[in-house]
């Protein structure tokens, strides 16, 4: 068996690049976390118009953390799963950027109302 392939033949990464993004998988979770976190406790009212946002973030944080679970298992070595567990981050990273980006327009429109 050569050295990075597993026992069907399937390549695998090397440990140190998936404990690279184990590292920046963990670090964007705490600050959606801690963005959620920060919003959920502003002092504002919530309105019916925010569920949308919430959904976007709170979506985007589960695949993140369904991400970081995926890295976090020994077989995350094996190049197919990494790569999944990669789009599936990248997946939630753009549902709690668009959820940000939402909740900006829906402030910022809510200023201009007032």
């Amino acid at each position: 068996m050569e050295d990075g392939e597993n026992h069907k033949g399937e390549p695998e990464i090397g440990v140190l690049f998936r404990n690279g993004n184990l590292t920046v998988f963990g670090i964007v979770l705490s600050f959606s976390l801690g963005f959620l976190n920060t919003w959920a406790s502003n002092p504002n009212e919530w309105r019916l118009t925010d569920l949308p946002t919430l959904v976007m973030i709170s979506t985007g944080i589960v695949f993140q953390a369904r991400a970081l679970w995926r890295l976090l298992r020994p077989n995350s070595l094996r190049k197919s799963v990494f790569e999944a567990g990669n789009r599936l981050f990248a997946l939630g990273l753009l549902l709690t950027a668009i959820g940000v980006i939402l909740w900006i327009a829906i402030d910022l429109a809510r200023m201009a109302i007032s």
